[in-house]
């Protein structure tokens, strides 16, 4: 779970807004992580400016990584930029309303005692300072389009606007170069079409900012939860310090209400924990002595006070931050068939638009010229793929940010896409289904040894292993107080155990399995003992030293209070289960039972479990996998998902491509069912999308006029183009509600 560093934006943040973008081809992908300004829609895309992507010609947004740390005296970009297109807004939309005025109110009056000329001129003096001005983000993004031959919505709207202002303005100022209407004085104009659609599509994007915005709130939200200050105690004094000034091994003191400011450990005192954070449970957790707490989690009434553990860029929080954005960058293979279409898109849009205008000028009524004109313009409006675009990473980014919000952290989009065809988890026992927090229960040496020397011998060699059967050994030593000595040349090693040297001698500590695939013979007392033990449910480790047994140590791990309710709700859902662990089978049967799984497979190696991973997708079955230690990593990566429970292992959580924060399964069910739900938000945008774009092209190409006699005007067209792409966001905003 490696965070990425968050990156300084410069003081000069308040300057002009500029259009200057890094060409997609140039950025490469730590460029886009720290940039300051990223594209919404095309991965791999980003400015130290705002500006428009080189790829579709959509507005940049803030990096929220990025700007996190910007200085107050920059002020806020993205402000700046909703404030400017509001600027374009209000002062298009005074001067198309004469424009409008004009063309459509001649039974007004005033209006109506216009000369016709008179008319076309104040509608051409009106209406091109909207189309120029105004709109001169939109025109820019258009020759930009043209310039790097990347066709996206802008070539569409700027092909419609300019079409209807040129031709319009050759009916005034050059009457003989174009054929008159029979009767009338000259051809019609359009320069409210041209007028009214540049003014929408500035509404439709400064509603489309506002509502993607709304996507990334848990990104910003999450970036809230971090106090700015600490409280470091220093002997007898007290101090407040900022945040970044804190280092691992300073201890601080958490006042009642508080925030946590950094990952680390409780030394003295008893507070409950608000944690829903990270877990989304609304019940406050208690911390004492030698409890873990988390930045971001409020504390109670109680005053602690803690060491410092994990600061910066390495406290949980902000790696939940640096994998929710992203994730939210990331795009699932959904999205690059929506980019494979939208690809060809808009060159058969432009074709069928060219089609229209040659149909009509030829077969239509007069003026044939007007009609085909008008026509053309509304394809070309009407057939924007901005809703298509944005369909899949609307939906993406706010389902990611929803569930780290929910304590489930998905790595990337293709991930999210890819629990939703799962149908068998395959789990790790312990730490996954249990407490992971086993505790000794017998202590049973071979004549000539005492208990004590035994549990010395073993605690030694598991003081450098992370495995909770370690944690459980280490504590069962503290309390009978016994010294540990130093341990050298210490190897872990997976699914067997631990080897290290003591004094001047090997130990091991591990499973028998292990030990007879290693020669090592086990007598028949330590047999019979471990056999009893195994039976009862009991997990045994046998010490080695020298490759002569010592005796052995039982333990017993209780299944997790809130296992066998998840395992039911995913039940639910139509899954399968499969437990795969290095224990032995009867203590792995015992298990099994209590919870109803499905299958099980006992006394595995790490390799062993790999394979097991390996026959299930072999089997044409999609497989998860669940874990929480280092020999869990290679199933967790062979997996079609790996889904790590955050109380574990580094190693295991780098391996993995889903993190439960809290190792809570019932988080599991949350990703799975969030999973789905994205899923059909997403195929709703793209049908909905496509089904729009079929229909609406139809439509103003004119395959209603024979029947209604009625035609799709490009303003219409326009408000079309904009309520598409509003209600593909809308429908996606309904994740940020789900549960």
């Amino acid at each position: 779970m490696q965070p990425l560093a968050p990156t300084k934006a410069p003081c000069c943040c308040s300057a002009p807004k500029s259009e200057a973008v890094t060409p997609a081809c140039c950025a490469s992908p730590a460029d886009a992580k720290t940039a300051a300004y990223i594209c919404p829609m095309c991965e791999g895309v980003g400015a130290d400016k705002p500006g428009a992507c080189p790829k579709c010609g959509m507005d940049l947004e803030k990096n929220p990584l990025a700007v996190s740390s910007t200085p107050e005296c920059c002020g806020d970009g993205g402000d700046a930029e909703l404030k400017e297109l509001w600027w374009r807004l209000r002062w298009g939309s005074l001067m198309t309303l004469p424009v409008v005025l004009l063309s459509m109110g001649m039974d007004l009056p005033v209006i109506r005692d216009i000369p016709a000329d008179a008319s076309a001129w104040m509608q051409l003096v009106w209406a091109t300072p909207v189309v120029f001005w105004c709109g001169w983000p939109l025109l820019v993004r258009f020759a930009r389009s043209f310039a790097t031959l990347k066709t996206n919505m802008f070539t569409l709207i700027g092909l419609g606007v300019l079409s209807a202002w040129i031709y319009s303005t050759l009916v005034i100022v050059a009457p003989d170069l174009l054929p008159h209407s029979g009767g009338h004085g000259h051809a019609p104009v359009y320069f409210e079409s041209a007028a009214v659609i540049t003014v929408l599509v500035i509404l439709g994007q400064l509603l489309e900012s506002r509502a993607r915005r709304a996507t990334g709130s848990a990104i910003e939200s999450l970036m809230k939860l971090a106090p700015q200050t600490a409280h470091l105690v220093d002997g007898s004094v007290e101090k407040e310090i900022p945040l970044d000034a804190v280092k691992p091994g300073d201890v601080l003191r958490i006042k009642p209400g508080g925030k946590i400011p950094v990952d680390g450990l409780v030394l003295e005192g008893v507070s409950t924990i608000d944690e829903s954070m990270l877990t989304g449970e609304p019940m406050p957790v208690m911390k004492k002595a030698e409890s873990r707490v988390t930045s971001g989690t409020v504390n109670g009434n109680g005053t602690l006070l803690m060491k410092a553990e994990r600061v910066g860029a390495e406290t949980l929080l902000s790696q939940i931050i640096a994998l929710t954005a992203q994730a939210q960058r990331s795009r699932a293979p959904v999205q690059r068939q929506a980019d494979r279409v939208s690809s060809w898109f808009v060159p058969v849009v432009v074709l069928i638009a060219i089609l229209t205008f040659l149909v009509w000028w030829e077969f239509g009524p007069q003026p044939s010229l007007g009609f085909a004109i008008v026509n053309a313009v509304a394809v070309l409006i009407i057939a924007c793929p901005c809703a298509l675009g944005l369909a899949t990473p609307m939906a993406v980014t706010t389902g990611m940010g929803r569930g780290a919000q929910l304590g489930v952290l998905i790595k990337d989009a293709e991930t999210l896409e890819r629990l939703g065809t799962i149908d068998t988890i395959m789990l790790d026992k312990t730490g996954t289904l249990t407490e992971g927090k086993p505790s000794v229960v017998e202590v049973h040496p071979l004549p000539g040894l005492s208990a004590r020397d035994l549990l010395a011998c073993a605690a030694a060699v598991e003081a450098a292993s992370e495995h909770p059967i370690a944690s459980a050994i280490i504590t069962a030593a503290k309390e009978r107080n016994i010294q540990l000595a130093v341990v050298k040349d210490f190897q872990a090693v997976p699914g067997g155990g631990v080897i290290g040297t003591v004094g001047d001698k090997e130990v091991f500590v591990g499973q028998a399995a292990f030990l007879k695939k290693k020669g090592v013979f086990i007598d028949a007392e330590c047999s019979t003992r471990s056999a009893e033990l195994q039976a009862s449910g009991f997990t045994v480790v046998l010490v080695v030293l020298d490759g002569r047994p010592l005796g052995l140590i039982a333990l017993t791990d209780k299944i997790k209070e809130s296992t066998k309710p998840a395992i039911e709700a995913l039940h639910g859902l139509g899954l399968k289960f499969k437990m795969l662990t290095g224990d032995t089978r009867s203590t792995a049967d015992r298990v099994a039972k209590d919870l109803r799984i499905d299958e099980v497979a006992a006394e595995l190696s790490p390799h062993e479990k790999l394979v097991h991973v390996y026959q299930m997708k072999e089997q044409g079955r999609h497989a998860a996998f669940v874990g929480d230690g280092i020999n869990d990593a290679p199933a967790l990566t062979g997996a079609d998902v790996g889904i790590a429970m955050g109380t574990g292992t580094d190693a295991a959580m780098h391996s993995a491509s889903v993190t439960l924060v809290k190792g809570d399964l019932r988080a599991l069910h949350r990703a799975f069912t969030l999973s789905r739900a994205t899923l059909r938000i997403i195929r709703q945008n793209l049908a909905f999308s496509f089904l729009y774009n079929a229909i609406g092209i139809l439509i103003a190409a004119g395959a209603l006029y024979p029947f209604t006699g009625r035609l799709l005007s490009p303003m219409l067209a326009s408000v079309a183009m904009s309520m598409s792409s509003l209600t593909v966001i809308l429908n996606s905003l309904r994740l940020r509600w789900f549960k």
